[in-house]
């Protein structure tokens, strides 16, 4: 197997987020939370020999290039096929808590160039954007269904797209005549809406859209808070946390969350008084996002917009009710 995924800010991951003291250099357990083709993971099991780790992901295609990726490992990898969301809500008993936690928002090369599930406008596939195909709606149908006024405020909302209005007009006029089911076919009628708007632009037209679908049928915002709660719940105290962003709602909710860590107070701001004890849950790692190198840019232009944030675990958090990005849990 050829792997087609380049993992982001690998060095970075691999210095902040490092094995340290005892027992952990020699005995330290991860979860890569968004295991994808096992770039991130091999790269920690080869520099930490005493490391082992579970990866986690939904789809199982993904994870069985990364099960033949990882073979040469033998009992140092371990998998789980689901969401990480229910892995941490229900943490299987037979694993230790770990050491290591890592989470890479982004999506995998393998979705845009080999699944052939409308990820890309590039192409010529079915509009489904699932990244668990047996479960949810496709892109097709949020696409297909969904009145203009909300799929503008989808494409804004997640997109960050200032001409939704008028691509959420151009779709529904387009699937008045016939249904909308492959992601060229989107990909044309957007173009030929806001084409011109996006002459001095450096990404293609229908780039932000199809963010905002892909995120849509993915629930990937809606996931994110508690899995971060329930993540560090499971962390072992001293061990660290990395999440690797690649746009502003998804960096807002971790940064959130780690502000809110590493405060020495964190009692919701309805409290009356400190019931927490005044002391913080976790020491941040990077006061400010680690972003990748010109060097990794030129040779890996995904990366450009990636930002890494890590803390490092002090206590747990559940003696307390916290807010956690935009929400309170």
């Amino acid at each position: 197997m050829t792997p087609v995924h380049t993992p982001v800010l690998l060095a970075e991951c691999l210095e902040e987020l490092s094995p340290v003291g005892e027992p952990y250099e020699k005995n330290a357990f991860m979860i890569d939370s968004t295991l994808g083709e096992g770039g991130h993971s091999e790269a920690f099991l080869r520099m930490y020999p005493g490391l082992s780790l579970c990866g986690v992901d939904a789809d199982q295609a993904i994870q069985a290039r990364a099960k033949e990726r990882l073979a040469a490992f033998g009992e140092r990898a371990r998998f789980y096929n689901g969401w990480f969301n229910d892995f941490y809500s229900s943490y299987p008993e037979d694993l230790p808590r770990p050491n290591l936690i890592l989470f890479d928002l982004g999506i995998s090369i393998f979705h845009y160039e080999l699944s052939g599930r409308g990820f890309s406008f590039r192409s010529e596939e079915p509009l489904d954007m699932r990244i668990d195909p047996s479960k949810g709606r496709s892109a097709a149908d949020i696409v297909n269904e969904t009145n203009e006024r909300d799929l503008a405020d989808l494409i804004y909302l997640y997109g960050e797209e200032r001409l939704s209005r008028r691509i959420a007009a151009a779709i529904v006029q387009a699937r008045s005549s016939a249904p909308i089911e492959t992601s060229a076919a989107l990909a044309q009628i957007i173009e030929a809406a806001v084409g011109g708007r996006y002459a001095r632009e450096k990404i293609h037209p229908a780039t932000r859209t199809f963010q905002a679908l892909r995120i849509a049928v993915n629930d990937e915002l809606g996931h994110l808070p508690r899995a971060l709660f329930d993540a560090f719940k499971v962390l072992e105290p001293g061990g660290k946390m990395g999440v690797i962003t690649f746009h502003s709602l998804e960096d807002r909710i971790v940064k959130g969350f780690f502000r809110n860590l590493g405060k020495e107070c964190v009692c919701p701001p309805s409290a009356p008084k400190c019931v927490c004890g005044g002391r913080a849950c976790a020491e941040l790692l990077t006061r400010k996002p680690r972003g990748p190198s010109d060097e990794e840019i030129k040779r890996n232009s995904p990366s450009r917009s990636a930002k890494l944030r890590a803390v490092r675990k002090i206590r747990d958090a559940e003696e307390v009710r916290m807010v956690v990005g935009l929400e309170e849990i």
